[in-house]
């Protein structure tokens, strides 16, 4: 996978860093559907942080449908590389409106609307 970078800095939390920065490698064709993601320990070494912080940025791709968890076969990617680009470029659209002051329903309705 690409370097990933976090930035301590940012308002955004580290565990949605991290899920950024697993999405863009899959929406850069960097791990396709049916691959295994390292463990966990590994990817929070190369990142820089908490096991804790890799395991949240993970149930959080799990609850997108993007990655999937299962016992003794690890944690695989089910999304696809559209569909990860699709839902990274859905999250920074959503931070920009935060950024500006936009409820999340103000947002979906902006959306609902555009055609």
């Amino acid at each position: 996978m690409h370097e990933f970078s976090v930035d301590r800095s940012q308002s955004m939390p580290l565990h949605e860093q991290v899920a950024a920065e697993i999405r863009r490698a899959i929406a850069e064709g960097e791990a396709g559907p049916g691959e295994r993601l390292p463990p966990a320990a590994d990817l929070a070494a190369v990142i820089g942080v908490n096991k804790n912080t890799v395991l949240r940025a993970l149930r959080v791709l799990r609850d997108e449908n993007v990655l999937d968890f299962t016992r003794g076969r690890g944690v695989r990617v089910v999304g696809s590389p559209e569909q990860s680009a699709l839902i990274l470029k859905i999250h920074e659209l959503v931070g920009l409106g935060r950024e500006h002051g936009y409820r999340r329903d103000e947002l979906a309705h902006m959306i609902l609307a555009a055609r």
